[in-house]
């Protein structure tokens, strides 16, 4: 089912999304990860009422209830966007994204962009978003316009303070906190995801898998990252006289727990859920073996009493008859 309504709300239905994803640190011990239905996006994206609690959408942006989102397609002039209608306040999370950008023309163009911000649902010339934006802009930049030596297409974060415009004539070069180059994302062969871990006030990560199936490579990691304690979840793109297809095709999104706040889970949610895992698997262990021996001791006596309970029983017996 084709659905286009350029410019008004309406709703994206973010379907169930029972159980817990196969993201970076859902599988370590410290960490307990719970899906966020409000942030998560999935087919049929719609319900039965073309509505949603959770999600609305504008400008150009077109929804195949069974395959994507479609923000812009491949034609000139082209933005659209969609935005989470509630703001994302967990402490730590990770975001999953699979998203498609691809076309027919060997010159294409401009890209697609993922928001928290504290503004929201409002198209503008920053990839398909207003400028001046206050929070976190994280730019798929397909075409270049001026940044001699940089390989195209390019994966850049911004931290925007709401006065400071997006450097768009040099593709954010004044404005770039991190970055990366991505040749190949677009055309991929494979499904093209972006995975993005925070732990507030401590790093903002991001990995990318376009190379091959379960091969992420880093992008980027920034330390002391600050996301805006109230911001809503959103995604964008544009074209120009260049075009493309920038298509979503899920997000999903976990709030993350740490079970110990000492400074070994610290360490392991900072790693990855690397760090503190062998010292805690080894007290683990000693304590299994200490457990196991306490286990065998009590059985030894539980089957000593009862021996000799039997033994009195049948004695008393004896001596009756």
């Amino acid at each position: 089912m084709l659905f286009q309504r350029p410019w008004t709300s309406l709703c994206l239905l973010a379907g169930s999304l029972g159980g817990v994803f196969g993201l970076g640190l859902s599988e370590h011990p410290d960490i307990k990860a719970i899906s966020l239905r409000t942030h998560s996006l999935e087919t049929p994206y719609l319900d039965s009422d073309m509505q949603s609690r959770w999600w609305d959408f504008g400008g150009d942006a077109i929804i195949r209830t069974d395959k994507y989102v479609r923000l812009a397609s491949d034609k000139a002039s082209r933005a659209g966007w969609i935005f989470s209608r509630v703001p994302l306040t967990a402490t730590n999370w990770e975001i999953m994204v699979e998203f498609k950008i691809h076309g027919q023309g060997n010159l294409y163009g401009d890209g697609f962009a993922m928001w928290l911000t504290k503004q929201r649902a409002s198209g503008g010339d920053v990839f398909g978003f207003q400028d001046k934006f206050d929070g976190l802009g994280v730019f798929f930049d397909t075409y270049k316009n001026n940044r001699p030596g940089t390989v195209f297409p390019y994966v850049m974060a911004m931290n925007g303070d709401g006065q400071t415009p997006y450097d768009k004539d040099n593709d954010g070069k004044a404005n770039e906190l991190a970055g990366c180059s991505a040749r190949g994302i677009r055309n991929a062969n494979i499904p093209t995801k972006a995975r993005f871990t925070y732990f507030a006030d401590k790093s903002l990560k991001l990995d990318l898998q376009y190379k091959a199936e379960d091969e992420w490579t880093e992008c980027f990691d920034i330390p002391n990252f600050k996301i805006p304690p109230v911001a809503y979840l959103g995604f964008s793109a544009e074209t120009g006289e260049l075009s493309d297809n920038h298509d979503i095709i899920s997000v999903k999104t976990l709030n993350l727990y740490q079970h110990n706040t000492g400074s070994n889970a610290q360490a392991a949610a900072a790693s990855g859920g690397k760090a503190g895992s062998t010292i805690n698997r080894g007290k683990k262990e000693g304590g299994s073996w200490t457990w196991f021996f306490m286990k065998f001791i009590f059985f030894g006596l539980a089957i000593t009493g009862a021996y000799v309970g039997f033994t009195v029983y049948r004695a008393k017996q004896r001596d009756r008859f």
